[in-house]
């Protein structure tokens, strides 16, 4: 080491990267990056480790596996030509929403000039800051029918609660509510793959969809599975407006619960939102969870299920991460539902 050279540890390194830590030790599994030891076995990284770290990271960004990511680096740069055309394409479809925006602003502001001023409805579109309800209901059972909305839906939305909280009475309800949006049951692999592959069989445009998210999740250390096959012909589907999935872990070993969240990461925000049951460290990864996730608490005691934010302190956060475990504890419950007996 070189007296002038500043080195960082783990935590340090994460956060002037803008990743996770769980992504340094993955690209460091993956053999994309080998950061020093400290004579106490502590990892730390150099500036050439943060210079290779930070180039990782951007061709993650543009939706690439580790496994593309490390022939990119090895010198073979083909597996950038359809990533930077998807990167195109997302930037060109949001050069045409900020368009439209500024043509309604310019529209508005004559109107202004005429003497017309603008609902304020009109000003909370153009701004983005008052979204519309997206969701409301009274709540089911086990809840006393108090009323529920859901805002501003991002991309990607956890429902987590511990056995018994009514989270998957929460998850129908939206689904039955939000219009054009599917409910994914835990019996997707039995029930859902054959007609996964019916679909697929009659729709080649789908097919060719789930066989290349497929491709990535395996190049990424998933494996091939009904699960994960039924689930991705759901999310590759263009038909849902949003889907609903009932713990979307269910039949999937580590690798590929890893590999799913990284999917679902990449897909571009102009897909139809995903809505998640989960009680997986490995899908929810609170030090992970990005600006266009969700998180919503079905809490034990049944009041009205929240938002929670993904930082250490906030309300609701403890509580959250008690209602998470990894893989292996996880399949200890698998199967494993809430039971409430029959009132006589």
């Amino acid at each position: 080491m070189t007296s002038s050279a500043i080195y960082l540890n783990p935590s340090e390194a994460a956060e002037r990267l803008g990743i996770s830590q769980k992504a340094l030790r993955l690209y460091e599994q993956r053999g994309l990056l080998q950061p020093l030891r400290t004579s106490a076995g502590w990892r730390c990284y150099g500036p050439e480790h943060m210079a290779r770290a930070g180039e990782i990271a951007a061709l993650r960004v543009l939706g690439l596996s580790l496994s593309q990511v490390a022939r990119i680096l090895n010198g073979e740069p083909r597996e950038l030509e359809p990533a930077l055309a998807l990167h195109q394409a997302q930037l060109e479809s949001d050069i045409r929403t900020l368009a439209a925006t500024i043509t309604a602003v310019r529209h508005l502001r004559a109107g202004l000039a005429d003497g017309d001023p603008p609902q304020i409805a009109e000003l909370a579109r153009i701004t983005r800051l008052a979204p519309e309800v997206a969701v409301g209901f009274h709540l089911p059972w086990p809840w006393g029918g108090e009323w529920f909305e859901l805002r501003d839906i991002r991309p990607l939305t956890y429902i987590v609660g511990p056995l018994g909280c009514g989270k998957t009475r929460l998850a129908k309800a939206i689904a039955d509510t939000l219009p054009g949006a599917v409910f994914l049951d835990l019996e997707r692999a039995a029930n859902g793959a054959a007609k996964a592959q019916a679909g697929m069989a009659a729709d080649a445009a789908l097919n060719g969809r789930v066989e290349r998210a497929l491709a990535w999740l395996i190049d990424e250390g998933a494996s091939r599975s009904p699960h994960l096959v039924a689930l991705l012909a759901s999310l590759e589907n263009d038909g849902p407006a949003a889907l609903v999935v009932d713990m979307v872990e269910q039949g999937l070993d580590q690798a590929s619960q890893e590999a799913v969240i990284a999917h679902l990461r990449r897909r571009t925000s102009r897909r139809p939102p995903v809505l998640m049951l989960t009680r997986s460290s490995c899908i929810l990864d609170l030090g992970a969870v990005g600006p266009d996730e969700t998180i919503i608490l079905c809490t034990a005691n049944h009041s009205v299920p929240r938002r929670v934010s993904p930082y250490p302190g906030s309300p609701g956060f403890e509580v959250v991460e008690t209602c998470l475990a990894s893989p292996e504890v996880r399949a200890r419950s698998e199967g494993v539902v809430a039971w409430r007996p029959e009132v006589a």
